[in-house]
């Protein structure tokens, strides 16, 4: 099996176990067809039997002949105790989670946990945040009385510090365990009261500032969006930390906050050309950055310089393909259930943060290919 197949296969499990995850297939517990998966994924009937083969054998579903492929039965209906909530605003429109959370389903299944969202035929929270909704979903697991809850706090969202403080208020007072995923509810640098797993986002923020830097770049901005979440503050403050310690200035107006879309915004980080490359709080914000630095006629990377954060599968699919770092996200769901697992055991342990390591993956857009700039006397 070449790499490209492989990586397919892998692509339709995953998007399934997402789907499980949700309690899309929870009324009759059937996937869909060999066919319309086929269908579905453009790919050929192999690669789908062996997406299919995969999750048979991890015990995830189950093929019966002549019928299709069903939920797996063997350990039965879950107990109320034996059921962990998944409340991720943005599920389905976020790569990241979907991984992670596909991940998770399967490591639920192999313990004979079951993961719910809502309850319900695949309720979805909006990207933008759908507040009332979430709310909804939390009482729905405090009346089940779930045994945890995994938890996404809001970002990027008008209210977002007023529902995240509901949420967690409701789970505390249930006395229902809460592992946080990828960020924590407390702004940055202190810490909230429940576990927290996600990437190292400090040490993510220093090792593409000092990519940069060791590309011969002078003066690098930070560009983001209103109502970011805590881990861009970290990445902003790892990014600051490697300008220091490589002796560089840090300009007043290094940190750019603003929608990567709207060129007014973007043409006002650009007049005077005074960056020679721009850090990007996500692969999104660096994706949009790019599409409309180019719609203006600069051209990434010899005009500036773009890097961004998540490797998410659309950072190699821009015009310019992007430089950076990768969220380990399977490690995470395997750190997130193994956290929940000992949480659930003691209750009684003191919040932990555990960061996962990040890696850099170098493309076109930091410039790694062009000749090394100038330093900034010889401008």
């Amino acid at each position: 099996m070449n790499e490209a197949t492989r990586h397919k296969h892998q692509e339709i499990s995953r998007h399934l176990l997402t789907e499980i995850a949700a309690g899309k297939f929870a009324g009759t517990g059937r996937l869909p067809s060999e066919l319309q998966l086929v269908k579905q994924f453009k790919v050929s009937r192999p690669t789908v039997a062996r997406a299919l083969r995969d999750l048979t054998e991890n015990g995830i579903i189950e093929r019966r002949a002549g019928s299709g492929s069903y939920l797996s039965n063997k350990t039965g209906a879950p107990a109320a105790s034996r059921q962990i909530g998944l409340l991720i605003p943005g599920l389905g429109t976020t790569e990241i989670f979907e991984i992670i959370c596909g991940e998770l389903a399967g490591l639920a299944r192999q313990s004979e946990y079951t993961l719910l969202w809502g309850g319900s035929s695949h309720p979805r929270l909006d990207q933008d945040g759908s507040r009332d909704h979430a709310r909804e979903i939390c009482e729905q697991f405090i009346e089940r009385n779930v045994t945890g809850v995994f938890f996404a706090p809001f970002e990027l969202t008008v209210g977002k510090d007023e529902i995240n403080r509901y949420i967690s208020d409701r789970f505390i007072e249930a006395g229902i365990p809460v592992v946080l995923l990828d960020r924590d509810l407390a702004p940055f640098p202190h810490s909230g009261h429940f576990d927290v797993v996600g990437l190292d986002n400090v040490a993510g923020g220093y090792l593409i500032a000092d990519h940069l830097i060791r590309l011969g770049c002078q003066r690098i901005g930070f560009v983001n969006r209103p109502l970011s979440a805590p881990t861009v503050e970290r990445r902003i403050a790892g990014a600051r930390e490697a300008l220091e310690h490589h002796k560089m200035e840090v300009y007043p107006n290094w940190i750019q906050n603003g929608d990567p879309q709207e060129e007014k915004f973007v043409c006002s980080v650009m007049a005077g050309k005074r960056w020679d490359a721009l850090i990007c709080a996500n692969d999104l914000t660096a994706a949009q950055l790019v599409r409309t630095l180019e719609k203006n006629r600069f051209k990434v990377p010899h005009d500036v310089r773009v890097v961004g954060f998540d490797d998410a599968k659309y950072a190699t699919l821009v015009s310019v393909p992007l430089t950076t770092i990768q969220q380990p996200c399977r490690e995470i769901a395997l750190v997130a259930f193994q956290t929940m697992l000992s949480r659930i055991a003691n209750p009684t342990l003191p919040p932990r943060n555990i960061q996962l390591p990040p890696r850099l993956v170098v493309r076109e857009s930091c410039g790694a290919y062009l000749p090394r700039r100038a330093s900034a006397s010889k401008r």
